[in-house]
């Protein structure tokens, strides 16, 4: 099995001093972080749009990382990888499979957020045997009800955020009121835990690149996700902005035997303001 091609290390980092390396695979160069025992199945972390290695959260990384091979990774024009980014989601789970097979893998767990978790559903459903368990976080199947208006969404709290000098997910990621204001300050201060080897932001044409893939993805027809068998946890926010809450439910219903978590008073993203609830039932759930 190719999957234990890493047993000697057992070496578990924190995820803010997990070590950069790059995967060459058909032309791109993919730039990747990996952390936790190795050997057994990996969880493949699938990142949001417009961010980087940089984006997520350690105190969703570090817990799964305790016990588990965990691999987060830059797909193809973003970040330090190279290549231009694609206009379609379906292209993306194309060029995270190059990645996740060019490690040599053919067995993944996958862990996903927003944009991360439309790539992961057309990961598993064009590659089914290549994925063991699903999360999904702050997503929605495609055709989804409103996906297509995350662009306006996104652009309106950018502006918010530029005129109050705050990053812009405080706006996207988190309720505007007593409880989601000091959850976005923490939240956003957490990612800058990593100060060396830090990645390369996202480009403006990647990320208007991204944008545009997701539009395209809200307005095609649904896939049929009755075929994915694989146990899935779903969770969100109550109140998401960006990819609405509805669409989780929508998941689940499409999904079965699914999982669905949606927490109150939180919104896109409720799992990183309620890490230390969700982070033990993530553990849990991928462990099992």
């Amino acid at each position: 099995m190719s999957t234990n091609r890493h047993t000697q290390d057992n070496v578990i980092t924190p995820y803010k001093d997990a070590p950069a390396r790059t995967v060459d695979a058909s032309g791109v160069t993919y730039a990747y972080r990996e952390l936790g025992p190795k050997g057994g199945i990996p969880v493949v972390f699938f990142v949001h749009l417009a961010a980087t290695l940089d984006n997520w959260d350690p105190r969703i990384v570090d817990p799964i990382a305790k016990g588990r091979h965990v691999i987060t990774f830059d797909n193809r024009g973003v970040g330090a990888s190279t290549g231009q980014v694609p206009d379609s989601v379906e292209a993306m789970a194309d060029d995270a499979y190059t990645f996740i097979t060019a490690l040599g893998f053919d067995k993944i767990d996958v862990f996903s957020f927003s944009l991360g978790g439309f790539v992961a559903q057309a990961l598993v459903v064009k590659h089914p045997e290549l994925v063991r368990k699903l999360v999904l976080t702050g997503t929605g199947p495609k055709g989804g009800k409103d996906i297509d208006k995350v662009v306006g969404t996104t652009y309106w709290d950018m502006l918010r955020a530029a005129l109050t000098r705050s990053d812009p997910k405080e706006f996207l990621f988190f309720n505007r009121n007593a409880t989601g204001k000091p959850a976005a300050r923490a939240f956003v201060n957490r990612l800058k835990e990593r100060t060396v080897d830090r990645d390369t932001p996202i480009k403006v044409k990647a990320f208007q690149t991204q944008l545009k893939a997701i539009q395209r993805w809200g307005r095609s027809a649904p896939d049929d996700l009755s075929t994915i068998t694989q146990p899935t946890l779903i969770a969100n926010g109550d109140n998401d902005r960006m990819v609405p809450s509805i669409l989780s439910e929508d998941l689940h219903r499409r999904i079965k035997n699914s999982e669905l978590i949606i927490y109150p008073d939180s919104g896109h993203g409720g799992i990183f303001q309620l890490h230390q609830t969700f982070a033990p039932i993530a553990v849990e759930f991928l462990a099992q």
